[in-house]
């Protein structure tokens, strides 16, 4: 989508996880493991940025069963071509700076 921000990596890392439908804690261990313990989020930041993907309708939250406290998430169609254009807008840097720089990589 031209005129998208791009992401933080905080929410890339959050949308890229939620491929397939996960819990909160879930989200935070795929971060985690994606990012090789890099990027670590805090309950209070993850949650936070859940409800802000929620609002921009990148994310929804699944109908949890009334047992269960714990809440799903998943990407929608929105959020999936989001995410696919900021893999677009950093190939296009990555391929930037290979070009210009070359053999120093």
């Amino acid at each position: 989508m031209p005129g998208t921000p791009a992401l933080t990596e905080a929410t890339y890392y959050i949308l890229l996880s939620l491929f397939r439908p996960r819990h909160g804690y879930g989200i935070m261990q795929q971060t985690e493991e994606m990012s090789g313990g890099r990027v670590k989020l805090a309950a209070g930041t993850l949650y936070g940025a859940l409800n802000t993907l929620c609002d921009k309708g990148w994310i929804i939250l699944k109908t949890a069963d009334d047992e269960s406290r714990r809440k799903e998430y998943q990407l929608t169609e929105k959020g999936k071509e989001i995410l696919i254009n900021e893999i677009r807008r950093l190939k296009e840097l990555a391929q930037n700076g290979e070009r210009i720089l070359g053999e120093e990589l």
